[in-house]
C-alpha cells in the first residue's frame, strides 16, 4: 500500500510533533504509568488514522468507452435530474458521491477524454451533503469530452473538514479513464453530471470505488 504524495509532509510533521509531545510530557510532567500509556496509544491511533486517510491503493482499471466510472471511493448520496448551471447549462442526471474521512480520497477520471473546461472556485466549507455545497463551497469544475463528442462535468467539492482541493491537470490535457486527476483532504464530495440518456447503474446508499464502480452506461 502506497502513501499518497499529498500526505507525506503532513505525516512527517505529525510523527515528529507526537514524538516530541510524548517526550516532553514524560520527561517534565512525570505522568502516572496508566496516563502515559493512554497518551502513547492515543498518539499511535491518531497517526494510524491520518496514515490510512492518505493511502493510495493500486487500481486495475478496465477501460470501456460505454462506461462512466466512479471518480471517488465513497457512498452515493444523490441520483437526480437537475440543471448543470456552470458550463453545460442544460438538464442532466447528477450523481453525487460523499467521501468520509475513512475513504480513499484519490479522484479518478470517469472516462477518457480532453479537458474542455476547468475552473477553480474558492468558497465556503459547508458539510459535504448540504444541498448548496455544489454552488457555495470551495470546488473545481471540470468538463471532459470524449472522441465521440460526449461531455460530462466532474466537480470536486470541499466539505467541512476538507480545506485543500488538489488538481493536477488543466484545460487541453487528455485524461485516460481511471487516471488520477486530483485529491481532496478529509471529508468531501464529487458530483458527476451525465446526459439524460445515460443508463444509471447506481442508487443512493450504494458504495463506490474510484476507477472500478460503473456509475452509468452511455
Amino acid at each position: 500500500m502506497r502513501i499518497h504524495r499529498e500526505g507525506k509532509n503532513i505525516l512527517i510533521f505529525l510523527f515528529t510533533f507526537l514524538v516530541l509531545l510524548n517526550w516532553i510530557i514524560i520527561q517534565f510532567f512525570n505522568p502516572a504509568e496508566a496516563l502515559m500509556w493512554i497518551l502513547i496509544v492515543g498518539s499511535v491511533l491518531l497517526l494510524l488514522f491520518v496514515l490510512q486517510f492518505f493511502r493510495h491503493p493500486d487500481v486495475l482499471v478496465t477501460e470501456d468507452v460505454q462506461h462512466i466510472l466512479a471518480p471517488a471511493d465513497g457512498k452515493v448520496v444523490v441520483v437526480e435530474k437537475t440543471i448543470e448551471p456552470e458550463f453545460l447549462k442544460d438538464d442532466r442526471i447528477q450523481i453525487s458521491i460523499f467521501m468520509s474521512p475513512v475513504n480513499v480520497h484519490v479522484n479518478r477520471s470517469p472516462m477518457k477524454g480532453v479537458i474542455r473546461y476547468f475552473k477553480y472556485h474558492p468558497g465556503k466549507y459547508l458539510v459535504a451533503w448540504h444541498p448548496k455545497t455544489s454552488i457555495e463551497n470551495e470546488r473545481t469544475t471540470m468538463v471532459i469530452e470524449n472522441s465521440g463528442g460526449l461531455a460530462i462535468v466532474v466537480r470536486q467539492i470541499a466539505g467541512i473538514m476538507a480545506r485543500r482541493i488538489r488538481y493536477y491537470f488543466k484545460e487541453g490535457d487528455v485524461l485516460n479513464q481511471g487516471q488520477e486527476f486530483g485529491f481532496i483532504r478529509f471529508g468531501s464530495r464529487l458530483d458527476v453530471f451525465l446526459p439524460l440518456s445515460a443508463r444509471i447503474n447506481v442508487k443512493p446508499g450504494d458504495n463506490t470505488r474510484a476507477g472500478i464502480t460503473i456509475l452509468a452506461r452511455v
